[in-house]
């Protein structure tokens, strides 16, 4: 039962840093391309559409993490389990204190709306999500390790 939750647990964060990873270095770039009403327009709708999808993935991520946390406490790896976990956890406070202000923002702009630093806002919210791309990598990679 334990491998079958730590196979489960590491498929699902491995998806998730899938997506962080595709949002950050190839749907940004490819939004950026576009002239400016429809890069804007993508960003928001891209922003409501992951925004509904995320915090129930990295909560869901972490609940997974923990189970396995207790579940395996005196297996070789649970160490890096648990790291795994407080990556994750920082994962999440980062979202709720820095990207998700700026998304909420960003979801309801439209071309008629919004602000004139809409771009500097969107600059901000890259660079903090490059970091949480490589918090969420390093939880992967000592899941990955914590197999082993």
């Amino acid at each position: 039962m334990l491998s079958a939750l730590e196979v489960v647990t590491t498929v699902a964060v491995g998806l998730m840093v899938g997506v962080e990873f595709s949002v950050a270095f190839v749907m940004n770039p490819i939004f950026n391309a576009l002239p400016e009403d429809s890069n804007q327009q993508a960003h928001s709708h891209g922003g409501r559409m992951l925004g509904a999808m995320m915090p129930v993935w990295y909560i869901g991520s972490l609940v997974l993490v923990a189970v396995w946390a207790v579940a395996g406490w005196h297996h070789r790896g649970t160490g890096l389990v648990v790291t795994a976990g407080a990556l994750l956890i920082l994962s999440v406070v980062m979202s709720l204190l820095l990207l998700v202000p700026i998304n909420n923002r960003n979801k309801t702009w439209t071309p008629e709306n919004r602000p004139a630093d809409w771009k500097q806002q969107m600059k901000r919210w890259d660079r903090f999500h490059y970091v949480r791309v490589a918090v969420i990598v390093g939880a992967f990679t000592l899941l990955v390790t914590a197999l082993t």
